[in-house]
């Protein structure tokens, strides 16, 4: 195999790994030009961390999914310091948002972090939309396009590239695509109304790099999804909206994709489509060099051009050279230390019906908190930790699908949901819980349905902010 082409190759591809540290693999491959890695949770993550990736090559992207609200990678065990995006568009305050977009921006400068995957530029068009909902800033093209200007240029403004996601819109689905391929079903004219006015105003204002959807758009191709799209990345993305940055595609682990081809077939194809990096979340070194090998095959048979591999490889060390080049104002950002801006954003979004204050511990009940595939299992709502420090004595329990309510005594009781309004057997559940205490307090953390209950509160989101903004409302 040419040297070259092996580099170019391994230049566009940015797996994830297991552990702490970097494996060997991990190692030999950042050494033979590996264009980036991806960080998660699992890898706990921190200056050493990112240093021993940068030992072995200095320019390599390093990219994380630090969202706030739900998908934090770096605060998953307490919840997010930002309270994500649809409390943000509930507050509907640009500086806000911005603010609060120059924050996780600094967070990352920190770490020596290049590339953020935020925001979700998606439009939650579809109430039932099972891995968007608050994720997105809102149902309204204008309002989601707006701070999306805001959150790049927060994110941006602090040295570190943002990345709109997830193109061509995830926001009218029913389907997650971590689980199966979604399809949106909607007219072209619809696609240029709805889903695209946030990445067009995206692309405006600079954004470096645009995530794909691992989405059928049938509009736009009838067969492929748009990860693997011609007629979507390059003719639309690139041709008609003039994007001309970094296009990465959702990790291609995810069943949408990963059931119809494997690793190596994937990175050809979403090359040969217009994508620039191939996420691998879950990569290992024999997948890494199954596309690897795969590209640099797909270039000798002439199935991928190599002129537009060298391309994709040029996109992604302008990204690295954007990132080297911007030192000062990470360093401008670092100490622009803005402590509560998340607590104050998330106070802005609570919306409150009835009245209720607890002065004693309550019963908190949790209700369908386990959330979709995009947030780490471990992240917590963080409403009874919020309380209970608030409150001794607050108790904890959970009620989960077909379970019992449990034995109500005479505490004050706090029910707890995500989501109500897209489960029916939530909607049940706090029924039968309303039935026997009336006078409980419901919280909503998701997209949430007819305020029930005593009082009810909206937090448009999960993280420690909005817990802890739900629990000095219910203690005030």
């Amino acid at each position: 195999m040419s040297a070259e082409l092996v580099r170019l190759a391994m230049t566009v591809l940015q797996p994830g790994f297991e552990g702490t540290s970097p494996p060997d693999w991990l190692r030999r491959a950042l050494g033979e030009g590996l264009g980036g890695v991806i960080l998660f949770a699992r890898n706990s993550i921190g200056e050493q961390l990112v240093r021993s990736v940068r030992a072995e090559n200095p320019g390599a992207i390093v990219a994380i999914d630090e969202e706030g609200g739900a998908v934090t990678r770096l605060e998953v065990l307490a919840g997010s310091s930002f309270p994500g995006n649809r409390a943000l568009g509930v507050a509907d305050d640009v500086e806000l948002t911005e603010r609060v977009g120059r924050q996780i921006g600094r967070m990352l400068a920190e770490l020596d972090i290049s590339l953020d995957y935020a925001p979700s530029a998606d439009v939650n068009a579809n109430p039932e939309n099972p891995v968007i909902g608050v994720r997105s800033f809102g149902p309204d093209p204008e309002l989601v396009a707006r701070h999306t200007v805001a959150y790049v240029a927060g994110v941006q403004g602090a040295g570190v590239a943002a990345c709109a996601k997830h193109f061509p819109g995830h926001g009218d689905t029913t389907t997650d695509s971590h689980l199966a391929l979604p399809t949106v079903h909607a007219s072209r004219a619809v696609l240029d109304e709805r889903d695209l006015p946030p990445f067009r105003a995206a692309i405006a204002h600079g954004v470096r790099s645009i995530m794909s959807g691992h989405l059928l758009v049938p509009a736009l191709d009838p067969s492929m999804p748009a990860t693997l799209s011609h007629s979507a990345l390059t003719d639309l993305l690139r041709g008609e909206l003039g994007f001309d940055g970094v296009v990465v595609t959702d990790a291609i682990e995810m069943q949408a994709v990963a059931a119809m081809f494997g690793p190596g077939e994937i990175a050809v194809r979403a090359l040969a489509a217009g994508v620039d990096t191939i996420c691998a979340g879950r990569a290992d070194e024999r997948s890494l060099h199954e596309m690897r090998d795969a590209v640099v095959e797909a270039v000798r048979t002439g199935r991928l051009a190599e002129e537009r591999l060298a391309e994709a490889a040029g996109r992604v060390l302008a990204l690295s050279a954007w990132y080297a080049e911007r030192s000062e104002l990470r360093e401008k950002a670092r100490a622009d230390i803005d402590e509560g801006v998340g607590l104050e954003a998330a106070r802005a979004a609570l919306t409150t019906t009835g009245t209720a204050v607890l002065d004693r511990g309550p019963l908190v009940v949790e209700v369908n908190t386990r959330l979709n595939q995009a947030v780490d299992p471990a992240t917590p709502t963080g409403i009874a930790a919020a309380l209970a420090a608030r409150l001794p004595n607050t108790a904890r329990v959970r009620l989960d699908r077909d379970g019992e309510l449990p034995a109500f005594d005479d505490r004050p009781v706090v029910l707890v949901v995500h989501d109500a309004a897209r489960h029916p057997w939530v909607r049940e559940a706090l029924a039968r819980a309303l039935a026997v205490r009336p006078d409980a307090i419901v919280v909503d953390t998701g997209i949430s349905d007819a305020p029930v209950g005593a009082a009810h509160l909206a937090t448009h989101g999960i993280s420690r902010v909005s817990a802890q903004a739900a629990a000095e409302w219910l203690t005030r």
